[in-house]
Formats: C-alpha cells, sequence, structure tokens
C-alpha cells in the first residue's frame, strides 16, 4: 500500500543555507531507496520558517527501512541540532 509521509520542520531565520545541504544529502539518500516514489519540500508563505517534506513510498515497510538506516539516522541528527524544535513526522496511506 502506497504511503505518503510528511515530516514537519521549523527552521530559525538565518539557518537555510546551513540545512540547505544536509536537506539536499537525505533527498539523494531517499531517492536511491528501494521503494522510494517521489518527494517535495514546501515552506510556509509567511514566515518561510514552517517546512515540510512529502515523501512517497510504496509501502510503510519501505519507509521503515528508509528511517532505520544509519547514514539517513547521522544525517536527521545533524539536521535536528539546527532546527528550532524536533521535527514532526506522520505517515499517510491511501
Amino acid at each position: 500500500m502506497i504511503v505518503k509521509v510528511f515530516i514537519r520542520r521549523n527552521i530559525p531565520p538565518g539557518k537555510v543555507p546551513e540545512l540547505a545541504p544536509l536537506m539536499k544529502q537525505l533527498r539523494m539518500l531517499a531517492i536511491s531507496q528501494h521503494g522510494y516514489i517521489s518527494g517535495e519540500t514546501l515552506k510556509d508563505v509567511d514566515t518561510h520558517q514552517d517546512y515540510i517534506t512529502i515523501s512517497t513510498w510504496h509501502s510503510m515497510s519501505d519507509w521503515k527501512n528508509f528511517e532505520k538506516m544509519a547514514e539517513r539516522k547521522a544525517l536527521v541528527d545533524k539536521i535536528e541540532t539546527i532546527l528550532s524544535q524536533k521535527s514532526q513526522y506522520i505517515a499517510y496511506s491511501y
């Protein structure tokens, strides 16, 4: 069953240049994973601090396998140190 994973991140002002390369690395890692279909990142139009990443996976197990990867965890740990609050994750299915 196809799932969409929504990740909400709040990025402090001035931190996008520091965060952007890490987010790009994370996206490139996801693209190479079994079960990855697509992804996009959107930012709110008012403050430009609230970002939502939406990734689509063939199954919840494909997402979970990616979520458990050591390389992904290392990138996420770096990302989390930049954010003003912990990322929020939620998955939806059709």
